[in-house]
C-alpha cells in the first residue's frame, strides 16, 4: 500500500478509537462508573496522542520540503482526528456533569 495512504488509515483507525473510547466514557458515566469513564478517558487520550504523532509526522515531513499529497483519504482522515479531538474535550465536560449531579444525589 502506498505510504501515504498507510499514514492516513493509521490516522483513521486510530482517531475513530479515540472517538469511540470517549463516547464509551461517557456512557460509562451515565451510568456512574466514573473509574471505568477515566480509564477509558485515559486510553481515548493515548490514542489522541498517537493519532497526533501521526499527524506531526507529515507536517514535519511538509516542513522538510517533502510535500505530502492530499487526498481524499487524507482529508477523512483529518477529519477524524478533528471530531476524534472535540469528542474528547466533550466527553471530559459530560463526565464532570454526570460527576457533580451525582455526588448531589439527582437522579439523570
Amino acid at each position: 500500500m502506498d505510504e501515504d495512504y498507510e499514514v492516513a488509515f493509521q490516522l483513521i483507525a486510530t482517531a475513530g478509537n479515540a472517538k469511540s473510547e470517549a463516547v464509551l466514557a461517557i456512557r460509562a458515566a451515565r451510568e456512574g462508573d466514573f473509574d471505568g469513564a477515566s480509564k477509558l478517558m485515559d486510553s481515548a487520550q493515548a490514542q489522541i496522542l498517537d493519532a497526533h504523532k501521526l499527524q506531526t509526522g507529515l507536517i514535519q515531513q511538509e516542513a522538510l520540503g517533502n510535500p505530502v499529497p492530499i487526498n481524499i483519504i487524507l482529508v477523512h482522515a483529518q477529519d477524524h482526528l478533528t471530531s476524534a479531538m472535540l469528542m474528547n474535550d466533550l466527553a471530559g465536560e459530560l463526565i464532570e456533569l454526570h460527576s457533580r449531579v451525582a455526588a448531589a444525589g439527582v437522579s439523570a
